[in-house]
């Protein structure tokens, strides 16, 4: 069973909050979000695209914070980062609010150190969490860019995960600056 042992201390943008986060596998891993249209993997296997298409999942904090450990192969950080530089300019184009809220407190942090495995852990680190709002990346996606384009940047986001992704909500217990 994989059980990655993570220590994070990230500082949040608006308030200054510390966080430390030690994660021994008690969080569920989820693998990155499944497309909304039909999967190569499917299209091989003769399943019509009607059996095939499976909206992505939601991702919406509930909390005042959040967090999402990103497990990328060491091979694959380029084709990451690329899909990240994708979403910024996906929010940043949006014409909706809260994806406007979701750029101005999303942060994107990689670790230096490597994680299990091999791979490289990205921290999405969301100070504060815009509540409500979606924060699946192949949904921001799919809202700024053409199913052409689509199809090639979710290969290259999921081909990129190794054992996943957790995603952990964070609830304030104390304002160390206040």
């Amino acid at each position: 069973m994989f059980r990655p042992l993570v220590a994070l201390a990230a500082v949040g943008s608006a308030c200054g909050m510390a966080l430390a986060l030690v994660s021994s596998g008690s969080a569920a891993i989820a693998h990155p979000q499944t497309p909304p249209t039909q999967t190569p993997a499917t299209q091989q296997l003769g399943q019509p695209a009607a059996q095939a298409t499976v909206p992505p999942p939601v991702r919406m904090f509930t909390a005042d914070a959040g967090l999402m450990l990103n497990f990328i192969k060491a091979d694959k950080t380029a084709d990451f980062e690329a899909v990240v530089a994708k979403l910024k300019e996906a929010l940043q184009k949006s014409a909706k609010p809260e994806r406007k809220q979701q750029a101005a407190s999303w942060k994107v942090f990689k670790s230096p150190d490597p994680a299990a495995g091999g791979n490289v852990l990205y921290v999405f680190v969301m100070d504060p969490a815009v509540k409500g709002a979606d924060y699946s990346i192949a949904s921001i996606l799919a809202e700024a860019f053409p199913p052409s384009e689509m199809d090639e940047l979710f290969k290259r986001y999921t081909s990129a995960y190794g054992p996943g992704q957790n995603v952990v909500n964070l609830a304030l217990v104390a304002d160390l600056d206040k």
